[in-house]
């Protein structure tokens, strides 16, 4: 577009005094709906959360084509000024297509499922399977592979029986009891991966964490430090059971293995047999017998080597002599040159 072209579509946006924007035309019915909701409801406009959008949806129903519309003027005011859109987030798309909804209930308890069934304890059988079960239910929740790579350690946190995950977009995730049981797997899915992270920050390396996967003990939490609030929720792990602690999976690997766990493919990963740590001996320092003679006969030796020794003063004083007259023979060639 010519600067001429902008300068034309800029003066025929609508000002909007309250709140200071700049709205296209054609978009000016739509968010005016949605800014007077937002006024009555009492609610920002601008930035949006996704659920005020969702609920701002459910409230106003209407043919998809319109709710798509209105979802089109919202995302462009935001982007505009500046800000992420809000109707491009999953709590928004479930909102909108019905069908995509239910499709996404039948694979979450899918994953759900099969995230349950992964082993939690064993080397390194635990180690995966207490990480690839995180994967597994933050799947569920529709998030895209990619939202879930950017998601820090810092990005979850427990709400009582809820597990709530806050995207790099700031969209709120809350994973809620099921409503039958009151069980909520979620949490004790992500406890156990958390409790990994904090074994390795209190003991790096994985010859403790093999002994306490097979063994588990009680883990301190303690909050987490700046370094660790930013370092990656799901890492890769090597072969050896290595974590690489500030590097963050990709998220072709995310949809490989929630794929592979759903078709049942997944690797298998054998549970090895641990040698149990040895124990600390106390040592104890052996008793020694001396000679009843000892001292006698190093007093004598000392004589001994004492008169050996003596006539090596001598000896040494030659030596001194020989060494500077070399030295003053030395000094008179360099004056003569």
């Amino acid at each position: 577009m010519t600067s001429t072209g902008r300068e034309s579509t800029h003066r025929n946006d609508v000002h909007d005094a309250e709140l200071g924007l700049r709205i296209p035309v054609r978009y000016r019915h739509d968010w005016a709906l949605f800014a007077d909701w937002c006024a009555a409801a009492d609610h920002d406009p601008i930035p949006a959360a996704p659920e005020t959008l969702a609920l701002f949806l459910h409230e106003h129903p209407a043919a998809t084509a319109t709710q798509r519309r209105r979802l089109s003027a919202i995302n462009a005011v935001h982007t505009d000024h500046g800000y992420p859109s809000p109707g491009r987030t999953e709590t928004v798309r479930r909102r909108l297509d019905a069908a995509r909804a239910q499709r996404l209930d039948r694979l979450r308890r899918l994953l759900m499922q099969r995230a349950t069934e992964l082993p939690t304890t064993g080397w390194q059988s635990g180690l995966f399977g207490r990480r690839d079960a995180l994967l597994l239910v933050l799947a569920a929740t529709g998030m895209s592979f990619t939202d879930i790579t950017r998601l820090r350690r810092r990005d979850l946190r427990l709400d009582g029986d809820n597990l709530v995950v806050t995207t790099r977009a700031g969209e709120r995730v809350r994973l809620v009891p099921d409503p039958e049981t009151g069980d909520n797997p979620a949490v004790s899915i992500y406890r156990r991966w958390a409790e990994i992270q904090t074994f390795l920050d209190q003991h790096p390396g994985t010859r403790l964490l093999r002994h306490h996967l097979t063994d588990p003990i009680e883990i301190v939490t303690d909050p987490l430090d700046a370094e660790q609030a930013r370092q990656p929720l799901l890492c890769p792990i090597d072969r050896w059971g290595h974590l690489s602690h500030g590097q963050s999976m990709t998220a072709q690997s995310v949809s490989t293995l929630a794929r592979a766990h759903l078709s049942g493919r997944a690797p298998l990963r054998k549970t090895l047999t641990v040698d149990a740590p040895d124990v600390a001996e106390v040592w104890v320092e052996p008793k020694i017998d001396l000679d009843p003679t000892y001292y006698e006969r190093g007093t004598a030796a000392r004589h001994r080597d004492h008169e050996s020794l003596d006539g090596l003063v001598g000896i040494y004083d030659k030596l001194e002599q020989q060494a500077d007259a070399l030295l003053d023979k030395l000094m008179e060639m360099l004056e003569g040159l």
